[in-house]
């Protein structure tokens, strides 16, 4: 079965908490059309501070995502790994995988807040969202409504 993944990874400092920056960050999109790529790849989206938040896109080899994906009996199981046990907001309790039919997708976003390891430098912020479907899809499906948003976001004070 076709498995189409899409990871986008948005990334700000203080700089962009506020006024005009946030509004623009509050602005980026959370689904892309998707290019024609190898079966074995993911569409990787960056959008940075640095660039004002233009989107950067790229193949990267699905194994590279940071997200569990299993089929198994007709389905597809969805979990997103949480890699960075240093960053903010804590995960004590993760919402369950998502298991996904053919035919529907999920949205799935988390957030993070970083300081430098000496406590000298500003804070770092970004946000993940992955997006998933099972089985085959339009390019531009991640444009529309996803079956199910898993939205793991916390508060990053």
């Amino acid at each position: 079965m076709e498995i189409a993944v899409q990871w986008i990874r948005t990334t700000w400092t203080k700089k962009s908490r506020g006024g005009e920056a946030a509004a623009r960050r509050n602005a980026t999109p959370v689904g892309f059309v998707i290019p024609s790529m190898a079966p074995s790849s993911a569409h990787v989206v960056r959008m940075c501070e640095q660039n004002g938040f233009e989107p950067y896109d790229s193949e990267e080899d699905l194994r590279r995502v940071d997200v569990q994906l299993r089929e198994a009996d007709g389905r597809l199981r969805v979990q997103p790994r949480v890699e960075p046990l240093f960053g903010l907001p804590p995960r004590p309790r993760r919402p369950p995988a998502v298991r996904l039919a053919p035919g529907q997708w999920v949205r799935w976003q988390l957030n993070y807040r970083f300081s430098s390891a000496s406590g000298m430098q500003d804070w770092s912020y970004w946000m993940d969202t992955f997006n998933i479907a099972y089985g085959p899809v339009d390019a531009d499906v991640f444009l529309s409504e996803p079956t199910v948003h898993v939205d793991e976001r916390g508060p990053l004070r």
